[in-house]
């Protein structure tokens, strides 16, 4: 597997659902436009509109750190304040990447394989 799934995870704030909304919207227009990388970017709000999961799935680490550098910190940190947030990142990482999670509300996962 060289490619990345990532799978967030948001639990809204009182009163932010509008708010993470506008925000979701402009980083939908922002990976249409400049994310080449991006294979997927799908986001899932429950029917109580008190959560939401966003799917997110990359051709490589490169290209989760392009769609990084393109959301920026500014955008992302303003989706964040909106929720509780936290995520698994599904995929082959290097130990540098993996270390540059430390401390995030992201949680690494590696592939396993079943060997008979």
């Amino acid at each position: 597997m060289s490619g990345l799934l990532g799978i967030a995870h948001f639990k809204f704030h009182e009163g932010k659902i509008e708010e993470f909304k506008r925000l979701s919207g402009k980083c939908r227009q922002i990976v249409q436009k400049h994310d080449t990388g991006t294979l997927r970017y799908d986001i899932f709000i429950n029917a109580e509109q008190s959560e939401a999961i966003v799917v997110e799935e990359y051709v490589d680490a490169q290209a989760l750190m392009d769609h990084s550098t393109h959301i920026g910190d500014e955008l992302s940190a303003a989706i964040m304040a909106t929720a509780s947030v936290h995520g698994e990142l599904l995929g082959e990482l290097s130990d540098e990447f993996r270390a540059q999670l430390k401390g995030s509300p992201v949680q690494p996962f590696a592939p396993f394989l079943c060997l008979d």
